[in-house]
């Protein structure tokens, strides 16, 4: 009876682990799909991995701006053209479950680019919405 029961608990465990990989997996495409877009110079595209929604989040230098069109905004006004733009590539350091949905990401964000590199850390809180993985918060600053 007890082998039966630790069969069951194991093969849940195991369902579970798998679960949290698969999502975390998408959570790293999403990002990719972020790198991607930005390294081509489409600002939309980087804008789509985050939710559409006024109760976006984005915390950087210039304090908290709430909003996805808000945001967007920033992001135009901190990088008009490709050459603030350059190259981004992220490191990620750490992903962790919040609850069922919902995901915290740190990490490191490198940007070499003619208007001088700037790097930094960044920590995502990112929901499936709809059935699509989307940044709901971010908290973005330089290190250097």
């Amino acid at each position: 009876m007890y082998r039966l029961l630790y069969c069951f608990l194991f093969l849940g465990c195991v369902a579970l682990a798998q679960e949290d990989q698969h999502e975390k997996q998408a959570i790293r495409k999403l990002l990719d799909t972020q790198e991607k877009a930005w390294n081509n110079y489409d600002i939309e595209a980087f804008m789509d991995t985050y939710w559409k929604s006024e109760q976006l989040k984005f915390y950087g230098s210039s304090g908290v701006i709430k909003g996805w069109q808000s945001t967007l905004d920033r992001y135009k006004k901190s990088y008009p053209t490709q050459a603030h733009f350059g190259t981004l590539k992220f490191i990620l350091n750490d992903i962790s479950k919040i609850n069922d949905g919902a995901y915290s990401v740190m990490g490191e964000y490198l940007l070499t680019r003619e208007a001088g590199d700037t790097n930094g850390i960044f920590m995502l809180i990112v929901k499936r919405i709809d059935d699509e993985w989307k940044i709901i918060a971010d908290t973005s600053a330089k290190t250097d």
